[in-house]
């Protein structure tokens, strides 16, 4: 439905008005003949019509187009009325302006924002209507802190209204207090599969290190029996070097007594045992 008539402040040209209402054109669409028409008019024409209701000719809705740009830019330039202009309000603005005046303008009526109120007001008189609005709210005069309506005075009762908060404080400590608990449960339960599989892997690493400690113990048992033997070993190759030179003492002592080199030695050891003092003194020079 378009802009009435009236409401526009001079001339208005015939293509800007809708041939279906008869008004300003208000959200139009051109169709192809060039004739234009509110979206809304147009739309309920189109329901039980299939052309123009100007010239009918054949239309629909998919052949439908935003007005042109000059048209658009000349409707939106036509000065009319606040629509609040029985009530006082005085101001004249351009179309393309009108609603965001209207949504503020002082003399529109708007509903009492107080629960229950059915009374509507003009916006520059609504905080004197809220001020004394019997069903603004206020806190009781009694004390119990409750915000109550005026309407409902009679009706309110401290004592089961300040039960009915606690007991709804009461449920709500509850509720919180059980999403805290199980919220410490799955912390915990976190917690413990978390140790339960670092203690798998502490045991596993014990369990390597132990092995380790092993291996090396037997290592070291080995090690200490080998120096024993090589110790028993040096024990013996230095008694049979001692021995040895003690025999090539007495041999080079009996090898120079004069007495000894006129006559033939009755006690020279035999071949085979200068042989085996031979390998003796070499593995004894050897360690």
């Amino acid at each position: 439905m378009g802009y009435d008539m009236d409401r526009f402040v001079g001339h208005v040209n015939e293509g800007l008005i809708c041939c279906i209402c008869r008004g300003v054109l208000q959200d139009p669409l051109q169709a192809p003949c060039e004739h234009a028409f509110c979206t809304s008019c147009i739309y309920r024409w189109l329901l039980q019509h299939n052309s123009c209701p100007e010239d009918r000719q054949s239309l629909d809705l998919s052949v439908l187009r935003p007005l042109y740009r000059y048209m658009r830019n000349d409707l939106n330039q036509l000065q009319l009325h606040c629509t609040n202009k029985d009530r006082g309000c005085e101001i004249v603005c351009s179309l393309e302006s009108i609603d965001s005046h209207e949504c503020d303008c002082e003399y529109s009526q708007i509903p009492c924002p107080n629960n229950a109120c059915p009374v509507q007001v003009e916006r520059r008189n609504l905080y004197s209507h809220v001020a004394s609005c019997e069903f603004r709210a206020h806190e009781c005069p009694n004390g119990c802190g409750y915000i109550i309506l005026g309407p409902d005075d009679a009706q309110h009762n401290c004592v089961a209204e300040l039960r009915t908060e606690l007991e709804l404080l009461r449920s709500d400590i509850i509720c919180q207090m059980e999403d805290k608990k199980q919220e410490m449960q799955s912390r915990l339960n976190s917690q413990r599969r978390h140790m339960v599989k670092k203690e798998s892997l502490l045991q596993k690493d014990i369990e390597q290190l132990k092995s380790q400690m092993s291996k090396m113990m037997s290592k070291m048992q080995d090690l200490m029996a080998t120096e024993r033997q090589h110790r028993q070993e040096l024990e013996q190759a230095e008694l049979g070097k001692r021995e040895l030179l003690e025999i090539m003492k007495n041999f080079q002592k009996d090898s120079s007594s004069p007495r000894n080199r006129s006559r033939k030695a009755p006690h020279s050891p035999p071949p085979a045992r200068l042989h085996t003092m031979k390998l003796k003194i070499g593995e004894a020079t050897a360690l």
